[in-house]
């Protein structure tokens, strides 16, 4: 009887040693930071004006690859967002854009829409009706949340939901996004009902306190150096009452358009960031030796690059505030999880190109297209070839065939995609033109077409895809916009920091995939299953 307690005892305690030393092989707490639309070249550009603690902080303290890019065609959010997480292409986890029309519904969609779902909080009509539903592979949160039997929490924060949702993956805690009204919001996905941390979170109102303040800049003007001047014909506005020009009286433009502005000022990111503070904090996040995660996407750099474009000082004050922001919340990590205990990585869904309009003034011969005005020339060339308008949809350079219509009318679809191949390759402003069937047999040696594979799902996907030329952008002639294969859209930060992280840099060219599968590897827990497995080495060293 001794004997048999005794070896109990030896079993029991081997099996906790065991179970000790992989915690102990795991942080506290994984901290995955994405930054909509940031450009590699930010981080050199607006070195100078940098604090210590910040974006500088990390690539000092960190390991840095300073030549990260996409591997896919196209570069939008939704998709972004996703493969980073889930360490694969569009091709496999079908999130194919924000929105897109669906060749197997026959339908639009977007790319987190659940109509079985309900909003939770106090958000506008169909806010909340979304889910990861969409998304067709496990994200690396998924997979830490079934390592530990579910007991590791898994919580997404953003502005934009696809920016909450996508990461967080199908089996988080929670995701939160910023309404319209200035509340964050859920869905029943999720919960029941919202915790009540975060009720009293949007009862304060804390917004209102950046509304309030408005938006100046955070330096003397003469400091902006990096940037075009204040008021420049290539920027949009926020303000339709007054010329693109600091300050902006951020309460005035509150009073007809809510909430919302702050998507499209620094202070969106701060909101943010006081909220993920106060989740760590009400969540109890990396308390314990079972690893939680939590994924912060900062939208606003989106917005206001969007809307005032790559060159304007509004952009660049955006990311003087974000580096504070950033500063802000490495310190509050320090106090709360401690240093050393957390896993953080930061990177970006999407670049972003020149402005059109911009690099024509400087002589180079490169368009704004109108997508609406593309529309309409092909469904005139339609009609004059074959007598009737064989198309269904254009967008996302997807071109859709109406099948209905060439079957009722005995046409056919292989001369329909070659005529239609050849009358889009007349258009300056197009580089290539790929046919489905070019698409599913790619052999790998164009290089363009590998982007365009590994973003098209057949299902989903159009019958034959266009690619613009580069410096082209289907957007409007102020801001920029992204969603090509070229270096501009695909070329952006990535920077380990924190737990078991050496300091380092690499300038060999790495993938977008190449994350998740990377902190698998790290924190010792299976790779999500939709990925390809190619890792960084420099990081598992």
């Amino acid at each position: 009887m001794k004997k048999l307690l005794l070896l109990l005892i030896i079993i029991t305690t081997s099996i906790t040693q065991a179970q000790q030393k992989i915690q102990q092989q795991r942080p506290k707490l994984v901290v995955g930071i994405v930054v909509d639309q940031m450009k590699m070249e930010y981080l050199y550009r607006f070195s100078d004006d940098f604090s210590q603690n910040g974006f500088k902080k990390l690539l000092g303290d960190g390991y840095t690859f300073h030549n990260m890019h996409y591997n896919y065609m196209p570069t939008y959010t939704a998709p972004g967002h996703a493969s980073i997480y889930t360490g694969t292409t569009p091709a496999v986890h079908g999130i194919v854009g924000n929105e897109w029309f669906n060749r197997t519904t026959g339908k639009n969609m977007y790319c987190t829409d659940d109509a079985s779902v309900i909003m939770l909080g106090d958000g506008v009509a169909k806010e909340g009706e979304m889910s990861p539903k969409n998304m067709q592979s496990t994200t690396i949160t998924d997979e830490l949340r079934m390592t530990t039997n579910f007991k590791g929490k898994v919580i997404g924060l953003s502005i934009k939901d696809r920016g909450a949702i996508l990461p967080a993956g199908h089996f988080a805690n929670w995701a939160f996004w910023f309404s319209k009204t200035g509340s964050f919001i859920s869905s029943t996905f999720y919960g029941e009902k919202l915790p009540d941390w975060v009720t009293q979170f949007n009862q304060e109102k804390k917004y209102m306190t950046y509304i309030n303040k408005g938006w100046d800049l955070l330096n003397p003007i003469a400091t902006y150096n990096e940037s075009l001047s204040d008021n420049n014909p290539y920027e949009g506005k926020i303000d339709k009452t007054k010329d693109p020009v600091f300050p902006y009286d951020l309460k005035k433009i509150y009073d007809t358009k809510g909430a919302e502005i702050l998507k499209s000022t620094p202070y969106g990111n701060d909101i943010l960031a006081d909220f993920a503070i106060k989740t760590i904090e009400k969540e109890a996040l990396g308390k314990d030796n079972i690893t939680d995660f939590l994924t912060v996407s900062f939208s606003s750099t989106d917005y206001v690059g969007h809307t005032f474009g790559a060159h304007s000082i509004e952009l660049q004050d955006t990311y003087l505030r974000l580096d504070k922001t950033i500063a802000d919340f490495i310190a509050s990590l320090d106090a709360t999880v401690g240093k050393g205990n957390y896993l953080l990585f930061l990177t970006a869904d999407h670049a972003g190109a020149e402005n059109a309009s911009y690099l024509r003034d400087h002589k180079y011969d490169v368009k704004n297209i109108n997508e609406n005005t593309f529309t309409t020339d092909l469904k005139k060339f339609s009609e004059e070839t074959f007598g009737v308008n064989v198309i269904l949809d254009f967008s996302n350079a997807n071109l859709f065939f109406d099948k209905a219509i060439i079957k009722e009318k005995a046409l056919e679809l292989s001369k329909i995609k070659q005529s239609f191949k050849d009358y889009l390759m007349t258009y300056k402003e197009v580089k290539r033109v790929y046919t489905e069937e070019e698409i599913l047999n790619s052999t790998g040696n164009d290089y363009y077409l590998n982007f365009i594979f590994k973003g098209y799902d057949s299902k989903q996907n159009g019958d034959i895809v266009v690619l613009y030329g580069t410096g082209n952008i289907d957007f409007g002639i102020t801001g920029t916009t992204h969603g090509t294969p070229y270096s501009y859209d695909t070329h952006v930060p990535c920077i380990f920091y924190g737990w078991n992280i050496k300091k380092g840099e690499s300038y060999e060219k790495k993938e977008i995939t190449q994350i998740a599968p990377t902190i698998a590897q790290k924190i010792k827990i299976p790779f999500p299953n939709g990925t390809e497995s190619n890792v960084l080495l420099e990081i598992l060293k």
